[in-house]
C-alpha cells in the first residue's frame, strides 16, 4: 500500500482526485487530505507518506514553496494542476509526473 496525502486548496480538486485514486488505484491509501500548503506541512510529518499529490497555485504558500522547506524531499510528488507553464521547474524538483486538470484516470494510473 502507497500512503499519499493531497494538497490543494480547491476543495473539488481534493474530492475528485481522491474519487479516482479509489477507482483506480486501489494500491494507493490518502492518509490525509490538505487545503493548502501549510497544512500539508505538519501532514507530512504525521504520516510519513511515500506519495504526495501537490497542487501549486495555492494562497499564502505555493506547491513549489512547500518542498522548499524540506532540506531533502522524503517522497515523490506528483503535481496535479491547470497551468502547463510549471512543468519544466517541476522537473528540476525530481517530479515523479506532472498532471493537468482536469485529471484523465489513465494518466494518473500511469503516474502511479
Amino acid at each position: 500500500m502507497i500512503k499519499a496525502i493531497l494538497i490543494d486548496d480547491e476543495v473539488h480538486c481534493v474530492e475528485t482526485l481522491s474519487m479516482l485514486i479509489s477507482e483506480y488505484c486501489p494500491d494507493v491509501e490518502v492518509m490525509e487530505r490538505c487545503k493548502s500548503a501549510k497544512e500539508g506541512l505538519p501532514a507530512v510529518k504525521k504520516h510519513n507518506p511515500a506519495l504526495i499529490f501537490l497542487d501549486i497555485e495555492m494562497p499564502a504558500m505555493n506547491g513549489f514553496e512547500f518542498l522548499e522547506q524540506f532540506t531533502e524531499i522524503p517522497f515523490a510528488v506528483i503535481f496535479t494542476t491547470s497551468y502547463d507553464q510549471y512543468a519544466i521547474k517541476a522537473i528540476r524538483f525530481s517530479a515523479l509526473d506532472y498532471l493537468l486538470k482536469p485529471i484523465d484516470p489513465n494518466e494518473l494510473v500511469s503516474a502511479i
